[in-house]
């Protein structure tokens, strides 16, 4: 855990590519990445579960421990909402992840039940720092990350929402703060400004480069679910040309 958290302390962000199985592990090890994190929404996608813990925790924690075995890289892992609203339940689900050698968790203060919205922010802020008193006493090293989702869910004054959650959760003993969908660089430089906590992005089309993330002071990009939805349009698109041309050769160009 202590290199992973070292690595949100350099001079340019820690890229973080977010994979959903074995394979898009070893392929982020070999392209030169120095972590991997799981996407919720990628791992669910390609077993068939919408995101929004629809998939059950232990099949998480199946693909998790292969994903785990097939790389020496800093692994952090999704885990949503914490699978669950009790302090102790969600240190179990952390515990089970930290002995498999994951070294990073993400947690989000929104939940889905019809739809996705914010959780009340004191209420969440009691309950993160329960989660890190049950991991402390079970002396379990884990890097939180907390998602912010006030520019995902696209919520009225997202910034001073965003800088008031910030506080509280910095309060609440997180280790790092994850602002999904924010991309303005006004707003990111005031979110940095705001925190001493290493702030994370993540890949939308409006997301500056990486230098002028560097300048602003973020200190870490995720991938998102992106690559995973780029090779699913990949596949569709070569399964159609071999039904259309009736040939196979298609996959060999």
């Amino acid at each position: 855990m202590r290199e992973f958290k070292q690595l949100h302390q350099q001079k340019t962000p820690l890229l973080l590519a977010n994979v959903w199985d074995a394979t898009s592990a070893k392929c982020a090890e070999a392209a030169g990445y120095q972590a991997i994190g799981t996407s919720s929404a990628a791992l669910a996608a390609v077993l068939g579960y919408e995101d929004g813990e629809h998939i059950p925790f232990e099949e998480l924690l199946f693909v998790v421990k292969r994903i785990a075995a097939s790389s020496s890289l800093p692994l952090s892992v999704d885990i949503e909402s914490g699978f669950s609203a009790e302090p102790r339940i969600i240190a179990n689900h952390i515990q089970q992840l930290a002995e498999l050698g994951v070294v990073g968790v993400n947690i989000e203060d929104s939940q889905v039940q019809d739809t996705r919205t914010l959780r009340n922010k004191d209420e969440f802020a009691t309950l993160l720092q329960s989660v890190r008193a049950e991991l402390a006493g079970r002396e379990v090293p884990m890097f939180i990350n907390v998602r912010c989702d006030t520019f995902l869910l696209g919520v009225d004054n997202a910034v001073d929402e965003a800088l008031s959650r910030a506080s509280s959760y910095q309060a609440a003993s997180a280790d790092g703060l994850f602002f999904p969908c924010i991309s303005c660089e006004q707003d990111i430089a005031r979110v940095v400004g705001a925190t001493s906590l290493p702030i994370n992005v993540m890949a939308v089309p409006s997301l500056p480069d990486i230098q002028i993330l560097t300048q602003l002071g973020v200190k870490r990009i995720s991938t998102g679910n992106f690559a995973q939805i780029a090779m699913n349009e990949q596949l569709s698109t070569k399964l159609s040309q071999i039904k259309a041309q009736g040939s196979c050769s298609i996959l060999f160009e």
